[in-house]
Parts: structure tokens; sequence; C-alpha cells
């Protein structure tokens, strides 16, 4: 009888305590809502990151492999298979031009979310941000030929190239 008292005591506390910031002001309470694109974000905590600088003289092939990593190696789970396998099949094809373009899109937001929004045509693009590089993901994200894109595509592929 008494341990079950202390167990519903204990239950309750926790329970309570979950819903108590842990210091107030500094938690921001939000809840996926499944509608964000029109979310007012008033509640969005943004940590600020430091301004994104091009890399003027950095060698094509060094670009590239930087851009193939930063294009697996993403804040969400929807990007990191999106621009990964775009990554795959456009990288190594893309002008300078191009290969700048992909560099300012996946690096300057500070958000990945707004990247998916734009590619999945969502939201509009900035004007800084259109241009043939996310025309390109545009028509990728869409899908046409249905293919299955559950995973970022493995790695073998780039021993293949370098062979």
């Amino acid at each position: 009888m008494l341990s079950s008292v202390i167990a519903k005591r204990l239950v309750s506390g926790v329970c309570q305590a979950a819903w108590r910031p842990a210091a107030a002001g500094m938690v921001s309470v939000r809840g996926y809502r499944g509608d964000a694109p029109d979310d007012s974000r008033g509640d969005l905590i943004e940590i600020p990151l430091p301004p994104w600088d091009e890399r003027a003289n950095e060698a094509t092939d060094i670009k590239r492999r930087r851009l193939l990593y930063e294009s697996r190696k993403r804040g969400m789970l929807e990007n990191c298979i999106i621009l990964s396998l775009f990554a795959k099949r456009y990288l190594n094809t893309m002008t300078e031009k191009q290969l700048q373009q992909y560099d300012r899109l996946i690096n300057e937001p500070s958000n990945d979310w707004d990247i998916y929004y734009w590619a999945t045509e969502t939201q509009p693009t900035p004007d800084v941000y259109q241009g043939e590089v996310m025309d390109l993901l545009k028509e990728f994200t869409k899908n046409r030929n249905q293919e299955q894109r559950l995973d970022a595509p493995s790695l073998e592929y780039l021993d293949k190239e370098s062979q």
C-alpha cells in the first residue's frame, strides 16, 4: 500500500516536471502542427551561424568533394537524401558557375527547412537562390521517374569514378 502511494507521487512529480520549463523564458514551446509552411515562426529560436564566405581560390575537384560531403551531412534526413542523390547525379557535370550557385544554396541559409521548402516548391525561392541549380533541384525533387529515395546513396560510386 505504501509503495503504491510513493509510486503515484513519484510518477505525478515526474510528469509535472516534464511540463515545466527548465528556466523561465529559456525554453520555447513549439509543437509539430503539420502545416509548417504557413507557420508564423514567432516562437522559433534561431541559432545565429557565422556568415557564409565563398571560397574564391578553391580548386574545382576539391570544391566538388566538399559539396558532396556537405550534401550528405545535413541537419535533417530529408535534405540529406535529396541533396546527396542530387549531388551524385549532377555534381560532376556542373560548371564552375553552377558549383558556386550550389555552394551558396546549401551553405548560406541557416535553416535546412528553408532549402527543403524551396526544393519542394512549398514556399517561393528567394531571388538570390533562384537559378539553374535551383531549377535542376526542383525538377529532381519532383521525382518524375518515381525512384525509391529512402536513403543517401552508398559511397561505392566514388571508388568507381576514381578508377
